[in-house]
This record gives C-alpha cells, structure tokens and sequence, in this order.
C-alpha cells in the first residue's frame, strides 16, 4: 500500500497528502495554519498576482450562480479574510458567518477597509470545516472557496455542509481544478511551480507556503471524484461548473431534506 494511504486499527488512513509531501494526519492542520499566519497580511494581493486578477472573475461566476437574496443566510467555509462573504452581501444576500481556523486570516479579513460597513451583517468564528460551530439546518448556503484541498478530512467537511444547511439549501465548491488542454497545462506548470514560489518570496516574504498551494491542487481530487463526494454526503442536482479551460472549477449540490 502507498505510504500515503496508510491505515490505522480503524481502517481510517493515519497518513495525508501535504502537497507533495505525506504527513501524519494529525499534524495537517497546524501545518496548513503555519500556511496561511505567514501568508495572511499579503493573501488578498497574492490572490491578485497568482492569478492576474483572474479569481475575481471565478468568485463572479460563483455568486451569480447563487443569485444571493435578501432573507438568504450564507455560512462561509475557510472563509479567510471574507471575500466571498462580502460579494454575497453586495449581491444582495441578507447575513453570513464565516468560519475559518486561521484566526491571523480572520483578523485581516475584520480589517479590510470594505467590510466593515457591513459589519452588522457580517459574523466571524474559528472554526473548522470537519465540525462545525453551527446547529443543523441554520443556513441557505454554505460555500467554500479554495479552502477544500487544505481540509485534512474532506468528506466530513463536505457532511457538515450538509448538516447545517436547510432543506432545499445548496452547497457550492470552487477549487482549482484539472486544466484541459496540455499545452496549456505545461504553461501552468512552470508558472506553478516556478513563478509563483518566487512571487511569494518577493511580495509576502514566503516562497515555501506558495510552493504548498501549488502543490495541493494537483493532489486535490478530480471533478469526477469530488462530485462522488458530494453525492455520498448527500447531496443532489450535483452539477460542476468548469472556468478559464478548467484551472478552476465551481461544484454545487442542493439539500432536499
């Protein structure tokens, strides 16, 4: 067996993808939040830089999906420093909660000069994915925005999305994903793996936790596979939505009872 896929007693796998590297899965956690204390103070304008501003345009695409209105609460995922839960408000959504474990990620999110005007719809928690601080069927939505791939147990992420939604409720996902085309797939490499480990020693003092986000995306799961995910927590209607030749894609799926 893979020394990735190493079980315990419980048939549970004791060992986890860290990018390239396997960890035990304990130690995963406190690793992806090492990540993102050092990065958080730079994130918004690396996401910016990575991406060529790209990202917006995926987060766009996310919330126009959703259609956000004004009785709808959203619980935010990994949420960061609030990006997707401020584009919901704007759009029209009525509250959100976003739960993140990193607490230097939710404090940079709490100072951003464009959010705080919302601050009376807005509520911030540390918290994980894997168990949630929410009673059962308290949201409309539940969203998670390139925060999936650093969970380290991603089906009981993606049960406890359903947990906390409400019947009728919907789930979205948007990850980076599998590209499609191999030219540019060789493109995207070498800006991966060369180009953006640089960025990030240049802009946030930091080459190492970019070369990890590179990293996870191509360990993170096919469409096809997370798709079966989401249908084994439950969820249905499951559709997936690929953006820019795949780089990214968004995953939905409705809660009908």
């Amino acid at each position: 067996m893979n020394d990735a896929f190493r079980q315990d007693k419980s048939g549970e796998t004791s060992t986890i993808d860290f990018g390239f590297r396997t960890v035990n899965r304990e130690d995963k956690q406190g690793l992806v939040r090492g990540v993102f204390d050092s990065v958080a103070d730079r994130y918004d304008v690396m996401n910016d830089l990575m991406s060529g501003g790209i990202h917006r345009l995926w987060k766009s695409a996310l919330i126009d999906w959703m259609a956000p209105q004004p009785h709808q609460h959203l619980v935010d995922l990994a949420g960061g420093t609030g990006d997707i839960s401020l584009r919901f408000l704007r759009a029209g959504g009525g509250s959100a909660a976003i739960s993140d474990i990193n607490h230097a990620m939710l404090n940079a999110g709490r100072r951003r000069r464009d959010i705080i005007k919302y601050h009376d719809r807005l509520s911030w928690c540390v918290g994980n994915a894997e168990s949630l601080p929410f009673d059962n069927g308290v949201a409309d939505f539940v969203t998670i925005a390139f925060g999936l791939r650093n969970v380290t147990d991603r089906e009981a992420a993606i049960a406890e999305a359903h947990r906390v939604l409400k019947p009728g409720g919907r789930f979205l996902c948007l990850e980076f994903s599998q590209v499609k085309s191999s030219t540019l797939q060789r493109v995207y490499d070498a800006w991966s793996f060369n180009a953006l480990p640089l960025m990030g020693r240049l802009v946030a003092g930091d080459a190492d936790s970019y070369r990890y986000l590179a990293e996870s995306i191509r360990t993170f799961p096919t469409p096809e596979v997370l798709a079966d995910m989401f249908a084994s927590a439950g969820f249905a209607q499951i559709r997936v939505r690929s953006l820019s030749a795949g780089v990214a894609c968004i995953h939905s799926g409705w809660k009908l009872d």
